[in-house]
């Protein structure tokens, strides 16, 4: 009883002895103030993404010192078909290369050479060859004759006898024959003396010399 004689304001509240009825009223009438409401449960959003930042360029340290003096490190060259003057040059290589190695007989073996340069009407035939080793050496003697199998007169060219060892080594003779001229139908015979391979002869030809 002491204690509600004796009580002191506090937070601007005047305690009285009918103090005790005071949360009473105020809970009547708070409990007026209420209102029936609805509530409406809202959907829970995905949240948007953040877009990414733009890349940042990393800074270039500043070169002190010797530092400056070192060659800049070259980016690694990428790899790149050639242009046309690599593919041209090329080409050209294996050209010339084709043409050194003999590629040139071969052309002139094609048709289209054949073509391009008349055929000669002359004809070598009847040849026969004989080693002689009677004498103190012996001695292959080569015949044959040429003809002109044309309509017009031809010169004739010079003859080349080649002569094949038993270790396919070919000997080559030159046969001359002054460029004479012969006729249509006109045949010139030779004969021709040559010395005897040490290694033997397996083979005599006879052809016309270009």
């Amino acid at each position: 009883m002491a204690d509600e004689r004796t009580a002191r304001p506090v937070s601007g509240e005047i305690m009285t002895a009918t103090a005790t009825n005071a949360a009473p009223e105020r809970i009547m009438f708070d409990a007026a103030d209420i209102v029936d409401a609805d509530y409406v449960v809202l959907p829970r959003f995905a949240a948007y993404p953040e877009s990414a930042p733009p890349p940042q360029m990393p800074s270039t340290p500043s070169i002190g010192g010797m530092g400056m003096l070192r060659r800049p490190e070259a980016a690694p060259s990428r790899s790149s078909r050639g242009g046309p003057l690599f593919w041209i040059a090329g080409v050209g290589i294996a050209l010339i290369s084709f043409w050194v190695s003999g590629g040139h007989a071969l052309v002139r073996q094609g048709p289209f050479w054949a073509i391009a340069a008349p055929a000669s009407a002359l004809t070598i035939s009847g040849v026969t060859s004989r080693i002689d080793a009677s004498g103190l050496k012996p001695v292959l003697f080569v015949d044959g004759e040429a003809a002109n199998d044309g309509m017009g007169s031809e010169t004739l060219p010079p003859l080349e006898i080649r002569v094949t060892d038993n270790n396919s080594n070919i000997i080559r003779y030159r046969l001359g024959t002054s460029n004479r001229s012969l006729g249509p139908g006109e045949r010139f015979g030779f004969s021709s003396r040559l010395d005897v391979p040490k290694d033997g002869v397996r083979t005599v030809a006879v052809i016309f010399a270009g």
